[in-house]
């Protein structure tokens, strides 16, 4: 069974840092695309960032330049560190992972991933 736990999130001042950590179990996914996605309180879940299995990064524009995603294959853990925070990155920040090995796409849509974690949630004050 695969299971996804997110952790990292809190309360956080403009400006400041957090790390989001995401833990698999049930699966090793060293080959798998893994992302991380994020719901504000009445929007629609949106695409932040993504590590494809060979390592290459993509980005929302929203968070280029501030947020890098990063992972552990000898952990299965998936991590994003969150610098310059700003409050409208304020959300419920959930990690995904790709049934599919070796995709050779870029997903950046909910559609696109099929194991989620349960999220955690960052908020920015200004």
């Amino acid at each position: 069974q695969v299971q996804l736990v997110e952790s990292g999130g809190g309360l956080v001042q403009a400006g400041g840092s957090l790390r989001l950590s995401c833990a698999a179990s049930g699966r090793t996914f060293s080959s798998h695309d893994m992302g991380w996605f994020r719901q504000a309180p009445g929007k629609e879940r949106e695409f932040v960032a993504t590590i494809r299995w060979r390592g290459d990064t993509y980005y929302a524009d929203s968070v280029k330049g501030r947020f890098t995603i990063s992972r552990d294959n000898a952990k299965n853990t998936l991590y994003l560190q969150m610098n310059s925070l700003k409050p409208e990155d304020t959300a419920v920040y959930s990690c995904a992972v790709r049934a599919t090995a070796y995709s050779g796409g870029i997903y950046t849509t909910v559609t696109g991933y099929h194991y989620w974690g349960q999220g955690t949630q960052v908020t920015v004050s200004s």
